[in-house]
């Protein structure tokens, strides 16, 4: 026997259904079946004026007010319009929410940078209204003044949507979630013109964080709320080297730790939650040994060592005896990263109830078998490892089969048939040439479905033991053969076997992803 896999049932945990999602979801060109969340987010939101729609590129683009986002003057129309597309499709929501404290004031283009902020094109932004304000709420706003108010952009959007719920604990249709800004350790950057060269300081970004997240939820009080976005590892680590973190290895002062113990200290003065989602951006810095990262591996021709470099990366997101080749690991934490049991066991043991999620991630292959493995080993992840969202952000137009990872785990077969709704804990004897993802389903009892991926260059003769089947076994299955005659790579059905028992035996295809749906 090759690998031998163990599935313990007596250990499970819940799926969220917001874990198979993309950015700009309605956007994606071949977007798979089956996806759950549309997350509207990224650098063009940080500036974003809902009361015009106006916005600001930042460095993405010349540091431009325009009307990219909508040319539309009805007062948030650029979200809303998405929201109402991803109820229709029936998708859940993530919407931004400004934090710095500028948004664009005209759409007149370029914004000078050279004595960063020139307040004349820009408008101060305010979290909670009735601190500089007497007057109501109202969905069309005055634009002639100097200010732009978060609470009330928020209570705009929910008003869109009256008698849905959209922001509450029981939605009658999807739900939206609200996202504070984005990466906020590279404005400085990103966002030159508002920010200026100078990196905000940890100590003021939590004290934005808190003004606003108890401003939204004053309003809306089971609306969940997401922060603080991190850029990545450097982010959550020393919040891009900020001097007043002096993180290690071991210790327990990352930038994490330090935001979690603010938004616990802000939970039991507000007498609720301020932040219900730790969330981070994870574009894998592992490489081929060659100094290329994985995220720039999107050939259609790749190496032996990039094939494995692509396909081994999601380990880092959880692996205790994975050591990527990357700086992360050779220069700063001299070991493995698992960023979320570390990230789980910080939320425990100060945050009970909250949660994860990963709102931009890519780990390369978008025309590589390779892709297609190492986006079904994410998806498997974040359902083990319990995240309760993620979106996946497209590097470059044509993803095909990054995107074909979905296809493992939603409508495989072609059906309307998906992975089920319980993780149950699965261990491979060698993960780093098998691993399995195995859930339950709890509307057909009985009912089995595994996800195994063989990212070895030779088939793998799999022993999966330890969870009760019967019945067939449906097998669906991706390899580079099956993927190079389709435009959207989806699995194939390649046969059946009767299962009994606790133990299934099956041959995985070198380089390959396969689905047993038993019932």
């Amino acid at each position: 026997m090759s690998v031998t896999v163990t599935v313990n049932p007596a250990v499970t945990r819940a799926i969220s259904p917001y874990i198979y999602g993309l950015n700009a979801a309605s956007s994606v060109s071949g977007a798979p079946a089956g996806i759950t969340l549309d997350r509207t987010g990224g650098n063009r939101w940080t500036a974003y004026n809902w009361e015009t729609n106006a916005s600001n590129a930042g460095s993405d683009y010349n540091y431009e007010n325009d009307n990219y986002l909508s040319a539309s003057t009805v007062p948030a129309q650029a979200i809303t319009s998405i929201i109402q597309a991803d109820q229709s499709n029936g998708w859940a929501s993530i919407m931004t929410v400004p934090m710095q404290g500028l948004v664009a004031g005209d759409e007149s283009g370029p914004v000078s940078v050279a004595n960063p902020p020139d307040l004349s094109r820009f408008k101060q932004l305010v979290y909670q209204k009735n601190t500089e304000s007497s007057a109501a709420f109202t969905a069309t706003p005055p634009t002639s003044d100097a200010y732009v108010y978060m609470d009330e952009f928020v209570w705009a959007v929910n008003a869109k949507f009256a008698g849905d719920g959209i922001f509450g604990s029981s939605p009658t249709k999807q739900p939206v979630f609200v996202q504070l800004d984005n990466e906020p350790e590279l404005w400085n950057s990103t966002h030159l013109e508002i920010q200026g060269p100078n990196a905000i300081p940890v100590a003021t970004y939590l004290s934005k964080t808190l003004a606003l997240s108890e401003a939204i939820k004053t309003q809306f009080p089971n609306v969940q709320i997401l922060g603080p976005v991190d850029y990545g590892f450097e982010g959550i680590y020393d919040f891009q080297g900020d001097p007043s973190i002096s993180a290690t290895p071991s210790g327990n002062n990352r930038f994490a730790d330090v935001y979690l113990a603010a938004v616990h200290s802000a939970a039991a003065s507000f007498g609720r939650p301020v932040v219900d989602v730790y969330d981070f951006h994870w574009y894998s810095e592992a490489t081929d040994g060659s100094g290329n990262r994985v995220g720039s591996l999107n050939s259609a021709t790749l190496s032996a060592a990039q094939v494995q470099a692509i396909v081994q990366s999601p380990r880092s997101l959880w692996d205790p005896t994975f050591t990527e080749n990357s700086w992360i690991t050779a220069d700063v934490l001299n070991a493995p990263i698992q960023i979320l049991p570390r990230l789980n066991a910080k939320i425990a043991a100060l945050n009970p109830g909250m949660k994860l999620s990963i709102t931009e991630y890519n780990n390369g292959g978008a025309l590589h078998i390779a892709g297609t493995i190492a986006e079904a080993d994410n998806l498997g992840i974040f359902g083990a490892q319990g995240l309760f969202a993620a979106s996946l952000w497209l590097l470059q137009s044509n993803e095909p089969y990054i995107l074909g990872g979905f296809a493992a785990f939603r409508d495989f077969d072609g059906a309307n048939s998906n992975f089920g709704d319980t993780s149950v804990q699965t261990t491979s004897s060698n993960v780093a040439n098998v691993a399995v993802y195995t859930s339950t389903d709890s509307t057909r009892p009985g009912r089995v479905v595994f996800v195994a991926i063989n990212r070895s260059t030779s088939s793998q003769v799999t022993q999966i033991t330890g969870q009760p089947l019967s019945g067939t076994a449906h097998l669906f299955q991706m390899t580079a053969s099956t993927a190079s005659a389709q435009a959207n790579i989806v699995p194939v059905a390649v046969g059946t076997q009767a299962v009994a028992g606790a133990s299934l035996t099956i041959t995985l295809p070198a380089l390959s992803v396969t689905t047993i749906d038993c019932y």
